[in-house]
């Protein structure tokens, strides 16, 4: 199904309230429970059912899945045991450990824990076989409903699973996490940056431990003082290294989570110490200050205490923080709001969303280096028109995310490369087209194109007006995608396709008599043979015509002109409403089809008798058409062919059909 363009134009950011109620039925949780608790039944959600087709879709199950509900598998089954902590989330069968390095993260800030694990459910009265948890997606709230039936083994849970067998409000936040994206196997891989920014609604920020500024131990202990979550990996440089074990006994390509930063007292000297947890809740770093290590022997009991630390194989474990920063490769930072974290100060931040979509043929452009179709992007203005305080610049970040493509993955969708680019606007609100983007580099762009899910930068530029243009890297490819700009200061932004504007075009006038043309007395001796005594034609004959004319040009490829084309102009020119042309009539439209076809042979480059689909917006808008993105897209959809390519007649046949609109 082809992508259209939908909700053009800024929107703004939602305050979290009440989450969006996602069940198919229209209910919420709490009128599901108490439709459930009434006839005395457990919940059955159809939405999710308890079979294959919620487990897997590229494979079958290598073991005999069991769905059971909690009480099926343990006595007195309870929700949350002792408090929601990081130790309650111990990885299973399925290859997420990025989310499940996301879900200790989540445990560390109760704020932002309670609006994903809603506290208002438990296994005790009112119990009906029901929960709920609350996701961020594209800048909303959305509340899913899941029954409590756990996919196991002997009466084992196969995925997330508690340290404690009897607490299970980690296995049901991920079975509700995998419907969200529409099957467990679709959480296989990741980053965890992904779901700490479905639990919070927050921004990400990553950097690499040995490119990381000199105070990167300030940034994380003000990142972990604030509630943001954060994340590490060590970078695979094939498949093979992947899960691979390190002398240390560090996992390769594998998410951990970082979960406390603090300095010790080693021998008269202050020791900078970070904590690290393995979601495997086993296989731990064996190296300086690891659980066992001689370096704890010279720290006091009181010491020992205040770091939480234990001699546990529970997959949580200090190192010192040079040796973080030379054996992990990356850190990933979801602030709950995008405060500088180079900055004491804490900022309030202005945020504006702006939905829209990659498609093939007309918006989807690819980057900078696909000249010929990089203008077709959608393109944002900003009007950067206050500096931060105290400063000459102002600042502001870009979050460009690509939607749903984990839950596409089921029909053969992968993370597509995406990026952007921002450039000084030549204060036109228009469009910008090609010729603009030849001779003018850009002001500031994304660090990289990347294939994740979103690609966030912070950026100061001077003010003034900027464009904005969100792109894959390869043309062509398409997709729905969620851009966030986060600034300092109040701006202002503006969609550069968001209005229609067909231009009211009034009917040109016939060549006055004496004037004409050897054509022109050409055609009228042909339409005179053809006409008969009433001297109009229908739209048979007019077919006949304009073929016998046209074809006798040089400079113009095309088959022929169908008699659907044929029927829209006399349905755009007959004024008397019988269905047929008269020759006034004709010789009007005559004057149009030449300014139209002289238009198609400037665009059809290559005199190939076709044109491309991205250059049709500026052929459209050279004829007077001055069309929306959406209008573009069905106009693309409509007319062109599967290589994105329209020929004369197709062209002919668009033109009058929005001649025939603008009137």
């Amino acid at each position: 199904m082809p992508y259209l363009y939908r909700a053009p134009g800024p929107q703004k950011h939602p305050v979290p309230k009440d989450a969006r109620t996602t069940h198919s039925s229209g209910q919420s949780f709490e009128q599901l429970r108490q439709e459930c608790v009434q006839k005395g039944i457990l919940f059955e959600d159809a939405d999710f059912p308890a079979n294959s087709s919620s487990l897997f879709y590229s494979e079958r199950p290598q073991i005999p899945f069991v769905w059971k509900r909690p009480g099926e598998i343990v006595e007195n089954p309870e929700f949350i045991l002792g408090g929601a902590t990081r130790t309650d989330i111990c990885q299973g069968e399925l290859g997420d450990c990025w989310l499940l390095a996301a879900i200790a993260s989540l445990t560390l800030n109760e704020k932002a824990l309670a609006r994903v694990v809603p506290q208002d459910q438990s296994f005790g009265p009112g119990y009906a076989g029901i929960f709920h948890f609350q996701f961020w997606q594209h800048s909303e709230w959305l509340d899913v409903v899941i029954d409590d039936r756990l996919p196991t083994f002997r009466d084992r849970l196969i995925f997330l699973h508690s340290a404690d067998h009897r607490e299970f409000w980690s296995a049901l936040l991920e079975k509700a996490y995998a419907k969200l994206n529409g099957s467990y196997e679709a959480l296989k891989g990741g980053s965890a940056i992904e779901a700490m920014e479905d639990f919070t609604g927050g921004v990400a920020e990553t950097f690499a431990t040995k490119e990381a500024p000199e105070n990167f131990y300030e940034i994380l202990e003000k990142a972990l003082k604030r509630g943001s979550l954060v994340g590490c990996s060590i970078d695979i440089r094939n498949a093979t290294e992947s899960e691979a074990r390190t002398p240390f006994g560090l996992i390769k390509g594998h998410a951990y989570t970082v979960t406390g930063i603090d300095q010790v007292n080693f021998r008269g000297q202050k020791t900078e110490l970070i904590r690290v947890r393995n979601p495997w809740g086993q296989v731990e770093w064996n190296g300086s200050w690891s659980d066992s290590s001689s370096e704890w022997l010279s720290v006091g009991p009181a010491e020992q205490k205040r770091l939480c630390h234990t001699a546990l194989d529970d997959g949580e474990f200090w190192m010192a923080f040079r040796d973080f920063k030379s054996h992990f490769d990356k850190v990933e930072i979801c602030n709950l709001t995008p405060d500088a974290l180079e900055e004491n100060a804490v900022h309030k931040w202005e945020v504006t969303v702006h939905q829209g979509s990659w498609v093939r043929g007309s918006t989807a452009g690819g980057c900078r280096n696909f000249l010929d179709t990089f203008w077709t992007n959608p393109q944002i203005k900003l009007s950067l028109t206050e500096e931060d305080e105290g400063q000459e610049d102002c600042t502001f970040l870009v979050a460009l995310m690509q939607k749903d493509r984990r839950k596409l993955k089921r029909f053969g969708a992968d993370m597509l490369t995406i990026g952007y680019a921002i450039y000084q606007s030549p204060r036109k609100d228009e469009h910008l087209n090609k010729d603009f983007f030849r001779y003018h580099a850009s002001q500031a762009r994304s660090k990289t194109f990347i294939n994740l899910r979103e690609v966030s930068d912070r950026f100061q530029l001077p003010p003034g007006e900027y464009i904005l243009i969100p792109s894959t890297f390869e043309p062509h490819q398409e997709a729905d995608f969620c851009l966030r700009i986060f600034t300092e200061k109040k701006i202002i932004t503006q969609d550069m396709d968001g209005d229609v504007n067909i231009d009211l075009h009034e009917p040109p006038k016939p060549t006055p008599a004496g004037q004409e043309t050897e054509e022109e007395l050409q055609f009228q001796a042909l339409f005179e043979q053809v006409a008969g005594e009433d001297m109009e034609v229908t739209a048979e004959k007019l077919e006949y015509i304009l073929n016998a004319v046209l074809q006798k040009k040089k400079d113009i490829k095309f088959k022929k002109l169908s008699l659907i084309s044929c029927k829209n102009i006399i349905s755009l020119m007959d004024t008397s409403g019988n269905g047929k042309l008269e020759f006034g009539e004709f010789k009007v439209f005559w004057n149009t089809l030449k300014k139209w076809t002289s238009l198609f042979l400037q665009f059809d480059a290559d005199k190939s008798g076709t044109m491309s689909s991205y250059e049709l917006r500026t052929a459209l808008k050279a004829a007077g058409f001055q069309l929306s993105r959406h209008l573009l897209q069905l106009t693309v959809l409509r007319y062109t062919d599967k290589e994105l390519q329209l020929g004369f007649d197709d062209f002919l046949n668009c033109l009058v059909r929005l001649e025939n609109a603008s009137r």
